[in-house]
């Protein structure tokens, strides 16, 4: 096996004279450059399978979850969300939108 060479010393020049908060920050927006294209990959791609998971824990049966997000895929706003779009119907016509409590 090919031993590694030490370059830590190389890698840590821009990072040796910050201190703990300036660290602490840089690695906070590393971090959330990591995260991004996951939470976009998240808002704007979904699947029946995952709004029917979401209508499931919103208190709804199975049964009435397909019935629902069918409906919403049919009308084209599965990308808006099945939870948010039984919230929006619920709210404009006074009714409860159904949310579990175990």
């Amino acid at each position: 096996m090919q031993e590694r060479k030490d370059d830590f010393q190389d890698r840590r020049q821009h990072l040796k004279n910050m201190s703990d908060q300036e660290l602490r920050t840089y690695f906070l927006e590393l971090s959330d450059k990591i995260v991004d294209p996951l939470l976009d990959l998240a808002y704007k791609h979904t699947s029946k399978s995952i709004e029917r998971s979401i209508l499931l824990r919103m208190g709804f049966s199975s049964i009435e979850a397909k019935v629902i997000v069918d409906n919403i895929s049919e009308k084209n706003l599965l990308s808006k969300g099945a939870g948010h779009c039984v919230y929006v119907i619920s709210k404009n016509k006074g009714l409860g939108s159904r949310i579990s409590t175990g």
